[in-house]
């Protein structure tokens, strides 16, 4: 092939990239429903598969499928939703006042350091107030974020198309779903689509492992802490195991984030009785060695095979760009840039420029 075919090939492919990232970015506010119904699809296709293989059509199949996992959504919604959120409202009016609580069993063992840095310690009223201070803000953050939010009519879009557009497209999309890959195989430039498919089922595998894998983790550790918790009787259990569970797909931030927040409550609730501290603490530990020894080599494994540093700065930029829709294919993004990356690491290694002029 020429030195001119080649340039303009490059210059189509970066064209047709940019266009696509352009009309990305355009669409962000609307992509929501669509995005998720394309996941949801992509999850549920080996179930859709193996109904085939009992002799459903691919219709039936598709129908059955996207039926029960709506039905089974709203029954787990109407199960957890209601609690949850009279939680959320009892834990934001209760926050200062367990700052506080907190705050005054954990000075007199901080105190010592606070005087050696020369530092004073904080009166009862300080407390309160910076507690009423924190949580005022808080409030006037999130009502601000809301209130823009609503103004421009994102919420109610997305929510709407959360609820009434994303099944039709999982359906479509599940319905559909060979004769889009088909269509995307034959549309492979012919002198490259060898290697093409190659690099995408590497992709595929990485994907369907980690995403997969790690939403069974998320939702057995988010299992593990709501319940633990809940059992052990500390005040609002169920909404930190579900925000540690949920956000367990970050390396270590879940964990992190949900012991915080649970021993912190532990300690304005329990002592001088630090048993109930105690059993706090060892239902984090027994989660994180569950995913630590369990539930992650058993359902992830090194499927991905990106460093934990790169899945952070990749549902960071995501987010950054994109908003959730960026969260959402943050991973999935970052794992098909893994495999190009390695693939053309080990073009490298064979091409001249490696290996110089002694090669041969």
């Amino acid at each position: 092939m020429t030195q001119p075919a080649n340039a303009n090939r490059w210059r189509f492919w970066l064209g047709a990239a940019a266009v696509f990232l352009l009309v990305l970015w355009l669409l962000n506010d609307i992509l929501l429903p669509f995005v998720v119904g394309i996941v949801v699809a992509y999850f549920l296709d080996p179930v859709v598969h193996r109904l085939q293989r009992l002799g459903l059509s691919r219709t039936m199949a598709t129908a059955a499928v996207t039926i029960v996992a709506v039905l089974l959504t709203v029954a787990v919604a109407m199960a957890i939703l209601p609690p949850l959120f009279g939680q959320v409202q009892a834990l934001i009016v209760k926050v200062p006042e367990y700052v506080v609580k907190a705050s005054m069993r954990i000075q007199p063992m901080i105190e010592p350091l606070m005087h050696k840095l020369g530092m004073q310690p904080l009166s009862v009223q300080d407390l309160q107030a910076k507690a009423a201070q924190w949580a005022g803000g808080a409030l006037a953050v999130a009502g601000s974020v809301v209130g823009q939010v609503a103004q421009r009519g994102v919420a109610i879009i997305n929510l709407l198309g959360l609820l009434f557009i994303t099944p039709v497209v999982t359906f479509y999309m599940l319905r559909d779903w060979e004769k889009v890959l088909a269509a995307i195989d034959g549309a492979l430039p012919l002198d490259h689509a060898d290697t093409i498919r190659k690099l995408a089922r590497e992709s595929n595998a990485a994907i369907a492992g980690y995403l997969r894998g790690q939403a069974l983790v998320c939702l057995c550790l988010g299992s593990i802490y709501a319940i633990g918790l809940s059992l052990v009787g500390l005040q609002f259990g169920l909404v930190i195991g579900v925000i540690a569970g949920a956000i367990s797909f970050i390396p270590f931030v879940g964990t992190f984030v949900g012991a915080v927040m649970a021993i912190g409550m532990a300690l304005a609730q329990f002592p001088p009785e630090w048993m109930g501290v105690a059993k706090v603490a060892a239902v984090f530990l027994f989660g994180q060695t569950m995913e630590g020894n369990v539930l992650s080599p058993k359902l992830v494994g090194d499927r991905v095979g990106l460093h934990p540093v790169w899945i952070m700065f990749a549902l960071l930029a995501g987010g950054s760009l994109f908003g959730f829709v960026g969260v959402l294919v943050a991973v999935p993004t970052a794992s098909v840039v893994g495999v190009i990356v390695r693939h053309l690491i080990s073009r490298y290694r064979e091409s001249a420029i490696y290996r110089g002029s002694t090669s041969g």
